[in-house]
């Protein structure tokens, strides 16, 4: 199975939609996307990821399913420093406090622990392995016990911190990490092969990430997640 996450287009957040240049960058993806054989197609409630989405619904000819918990995670607390910003604190451990994120416990951390995007990053962890469970691969630590063939490659439109987070869980890694190492842009495409093994233990890998080409000049710089309200 291949999994495509792709990140919602330059969005305007006040009244979640898309920008006149997000709109032409979903476009742009819709044709990226047009020969990845796509046949199933998800998105995030929210309307900049359904939006986007539909650029390549309407390509295909295939209807959006809503995925609830991938809607977008918010973040603060009470004395947690930057507004809680995820990318910002993350940052932080990462250049500033040289923090071993494979020997110390990221969740732990004060930036992390006290801080209200916990119980969202949790809820997306929680919902992307009952998704996944039911397409035929069962979290097991850190693989996946294939329980049936499946050969689909199906796409799920989503946003920085929410796509992050299924990512971070899928991959084993901690989560603020994969903010870092792992940065994408608006509509970039993200490629994770599922090996179709039945009764067998797998290993997602990674194929592709952050492939925005199909953006190139049309706002195609970075530019992490916004406050969400």
């Amino acid at each position: 199975m291949r999994f495509l996450f792709i990140r919602h287009g330059e969005p305007d957040y006040i009244n979640d939609c898309l920008t006149a240049t997000g709109k032409l960058q979903a476009e742009a993806a819709a044709k990226r996307l047009a020969g990845e054989g796509i046949c199933e197609i998800y998105a995030s409630p929210l309307g900049r990821a359904q939006e986007t989405a539909n650029y390549t619904a309407e390509t295909l000819g295939l209807k959006i399913t809503t995925l609830d918990f991938m809607r977008e995670i918010s973040w603060g607390g009470e004395g947690v420093p930057d507004d809680g910003h995820i990318w910002t604190l993350a940052g932080k451990m990462l250049y500033e406090d040289n923090f071993d994120f494979y020997k110390q416990d990221w969740r732990e951390h004060p930036y992390f622990k006290h801080n209200t995007v916990m119980p969202c990053y949790d809820k997306v962890a929680a919902g992307i392995d009952e998704f996944l469970e039911g397409q035929g691969y069962r979290h097991d630590g850190r693989r996946f016990f294939c329980s049936q063939p499946n050969d689909k490659t199906i796409a799920l439109f989503s946003h920085g911190g929410s796509g992050g987070a299924a990512l971070s869980h899928i991959l084993s890694m901690p989560f603020p990490y994969e903010l870092c190492v792992f940065p994408y842009t608006y509509t970039s495409v993200i490629a994770v092969d599922f090996p179709s093994k039945a009764g067998c233990f797998v290993h997602p890998r990674v194929e592709l990430f952050n492939d925005a080409a199909h953006i190139k000049g049309l706002g195609d710089e970075l530019k992490v997640q916004q406050k969400v309200d």
